[in-house]
């Protein structure tokens, strides 16, 4: 029979905050940049359309 132990160790949580907040940070800097890039190309495609009636 097999026993897996799991050891509770706090300070190893506290240690990897760093490295879930720059994963946070990186997945925050490609959501920005996919909303950049889309709003660019919505303005570089955007039909032009004259509003003037006379």
């Amino acid at each position: 029979m097999f026993q897996i132990m799991m050891l509770f160790a706090p300070m190893q949580f506290v240690e990897n905050l760093r490295y879930m907040g720059l994963g946070m940070l990186g997945i925050f800097i490609v959501i920005g940049a996919i909303a950049l890039m889309t709003m660019l190309l919505n303005h570089l495609t955007a039909s032009k359309q004259d509003d003037s009636k006379d």
